[in-house]
């Protein structure tokens, strides 16, 4: 080892440094699936999170929408107000606190989110079958380590 070679900066690759791949990985598999949606209905991924995360949990606050889909206050706000401008969503005031605001699909948006459900199923079924089994059992269970480990933080 040269002297030049010893003090030289330590360089991180980020082709195989593991928060990046997941990130990158993440983001194509969204991309992917966002067309579905995107072609179907128009929506952003944003609004598809609002309208799966209302669609799943039946009634929610914009606060709450963001921390379960981890989108930041000002998305969620766009994304119910988009929603709610297609008549997808109700807002309705909370009787204690009338800065809190309830949020619930209409029958068009639940119709629209009830459309959407088996393409979702269909779209993970497709993207675990590029794997083989012990490829997808690993994955579930990487993930859901992973989830874990960060949720005792």
């Amino acid at each position: 080892m040269t002297s030049e070679t010893a003090n030289a900066p330590e360089i991180l690759e980020l082709e195989s440094f593991l928060p990046y791949r997941l990130y990158r990985l993440a983001d194509a598999v969204s991309r992917e699936f966002s067309k579905i949606y995107r072609d179907r209905h128009g929506l952003t991924r944003p609004e598809w999170r609002t309208l799966s995360g209302l669609g799943q949990r039946g009634r929610m606050t914009a606060t709450e929408l963001g921390e379960q889909s981890a989108m930041h206050k000002t998305k969620v706000s766009r994304a119910v107000a988009e929603l709610e401008r297609r008549r997808w969503l109700v807002r309705t005031p909370d009787e204690n606190d009338r800065r809190v605001e309830h949020l619930t699909l209409t029958n068009a948006g639940l119709a629209a989110y009830r459309e959407m459900v088996p393409l979702a199923q269909s779209f993970e079924r497709e993207l675990l079958a590029k794997l083989g089994v012990d490829e997808r059992a690993a994955i579930v269970r990487g993930v859901a380590a992973l989830e874990r480990a960060l949720e005792a933080k």
